[in-house]
């Protein structure tokens, strides 16, 4: 029948002012006025009511007191100063040198955004924002030349000291990514994250950074997207992505091992005296269903297990270990292959009780969303796209953004968080990574539409779906070198002029829009009313 309440309150409007009309104007006892003034004050309470009752008053959105907010840089794509007093190469370093045409545009860090040299400046622009969380990376090789722990480079040291106090004076909370893809090129060469005893140069370069920060830093993540570098021959000491289904399950296995060794040494020697959290930070961009199908369901399954599951279900699940659907098709397909042992490696039961667990939360970055569909099966060559078995498809009806891999799909936000929720008992989610892409200028609307509609996305998740989220940190403060991608995509709330000789960083206009929210805590009413 429709909702009828309008028309009600409509009456109950007319008819007590009328009855208090009628009252007031024959000189009625004032015991009649009084009954007559409660009835039009009844009106008025119910239909007020009413109207939140039924979501008619639009109540602002907003994130409670204690919810974080931050910005979010690692320390090869801002740093320079890549052969400074005492610093090693990094395999970063080495690529750009030797193989420039690997990058978009053939630029490398050896610059960047010099943020070497302008720790207060960049602290001021961070202050600036209003955030109250900054997280970085320190740079392995700036530390450890080599990577070896027998040998610490005191300016390393010293700079990562400047960066941390910096903040503190500022009320700004440091956070620390261990390892960030800047691996030192000597660990490289003797193969990467594929060696066993990465493990343990982890844990070493890790004791270096406890001592010297954890006085101070109370927020840690051992490894920023495991799945990135692992599946990346660059990352994972393979020469060539043929092996996917070989070489990134060690990178992977190492990398698990790693962090679980990190926890453990952490939680054991340096929490008791110095206090903080730890965590690991995993991408996961939402993968949906192509189809209401069986099979596309099921497939989207099995990547989420494969693609996100693969570093969270040993840390996270309450059963420990590699995720079952993982374990049994790697096991299956390596056996019709003709290889006498699984292509992805087993966790003794010691080492499973040791990674389970780990983790005081859980870092997420998440930029988009994949349509997934199931595919026929191809068994021919032993690569961890052939173990999932689905193909990923985007919607060409989603927004684009800079980077062709990042459509504006801020439902797949809630639908993600909602999976975790389920997946690992609603684990503590510090969201690390989340923003998008322009070309060079200030005018950047579509960033500010993007921010909304994902923070309101994650507002829903939280509020209404309870999502155990603390906090958000935007990707990123200041334009960077990205990788591969070079300078070509621009993901800053800061503008960074790489022609001029100071790197001239100027705030766009997202920069106003999330300095309002990280200041008020709340989400603008209207987009269209801001003024920026």
């Amino acid at each position: 029948m429709g909702n009828r309440r309008p028309l009600t309150c409509l009456w109950y409007y007319k008819t007590a002012f009328c009855a208090y009309h009628l009252v007031t104007s024959h000189n009625t006892m004032n015991s009649t006025m009084c009954q007559f003034s409660g009835v039009f004050f009844l009106a008025l309470l119910y239909c007020v009511n009413a109207s939140v009752l039924n979501n008619e008053i639009d109540s602002p959105v907003c994130f409670k007191d204690g919810f974080l907010f931050g910005v979010a840089t690692a320390a090869y794509q801002i740093e320079g100063a890549w052969n400074v007093s005492g610093k090693g190469v990094s395999i970063w370093d080495k690529l750009t040198h030797e193989e420039p045409e690997k990058i978009f545009d053939h630029s490398n860090g050896d610059i960047a955004d010099g943020s070497y040299y302008k720790v207060k400046e960049d602290v001021r622009l961070i202050k600036e924002l209003g955030v109250s969380l900054y997280r970085f990376s320190v740079s392995w090789p700036r530390i450890l030349p080599n990577g070896l722990s027998y040998k610490i480079n005191e300016d390393g040291i010293r700079y990562y000291n400047e960066v941390i106090d910096e903040l503190i004076r500022n009320n700004i909370t440091p956070a620390i990514t261990i390892f960030h893809w800047d691996l030192p090129q000597y660990l490289r060469d003797m193969g990467g994250w594929t060696n066993a005893l990465m493990a343990d140069f982890m844990v070493e370069y890790s004791r270096i950074l406890f001592e010297n920060f954890g006085d101070r830093v109370k927020i840690w993540m051992t490894f920023n997207e495991p799945l990135t570098f692992c599946q990346l021959s660059d990352y994972a000491g393979a020469d060539n992505p043929e092996g996917s289904g070989i070489k990134s399950y060690l990178c992977g296995h190492n990398v698990i091992r790693a962090h679980g060794m990190v926890y453990r040494m952490f939680e054991e020697e340096y929490r008791p005296k110095i206090g903080g959290e730890m965590g690991i930070v995993i991408s996961y961009a939402w993968e949906e269903p192509y189809s209401d199908s069986e099979e596309d369901k099921a497939a989207a399954e099995r990547a989420r297990n494969f693609q996100f599951g693969w570093f969270a279900h040993p840390i996270f699940s309450e059963a420990g270990d590699y995720p079952p659907i993982m374990r049994s098709v790697v096991d299956k397909n390596s056996k019709e292959q003709g290889f006498p042992s699984s292509r992805l490696p087993s966790f003794t039961p010691g080492e499973v009780k040791m990674i389970k667990g780990s983790a005081d939360f859980l870092g997420l970055n998440h930029y988009t969303t994949r349509l997934v569909q199931q595919v026929p099966k191809n068994n021919s060559n032993p690569t961890s796209e052939n173990d999932i078995n689905v193909k990923q498809i985007i919607d060409e009806k989603w927004p684009k953004t800079g980077s062709s891999w990042l459509s504006v799909v801020p439902w797949g936000f809630r639908k993600t968080l909602n999976w975790l929720k389920l997946a690992y008992n609603n684990p503590k989610i510090l969201v690390t990574e989340n923003g998008m892409s322009t070309g060079p200028g200030l005018d950047d609307k579509k960033r500010i539409e993007y921010i909304d509609g994902y923070l309101r996305s994650l507002h829903d998740a939280v509020y209404e779906d309870g999502c155990n989220v603390v906090g958000y940190t935007y990707w990123s403060l200041m334009d960077n070198f990205e990788w591969k991608r070079g300078y070509s995509e621009r993901f800053g709330l800061y503008e960074v002029d790489y022609e001029s000789p100071n790197l001239t960083r100027t705030p766009r206009l997202s920069a106003k829009y999330y300095t309002s929210v990280a200041k008020t805590g709340c989400l603008p009413d209207s987009l269209a009313d801001l003024e920026l």
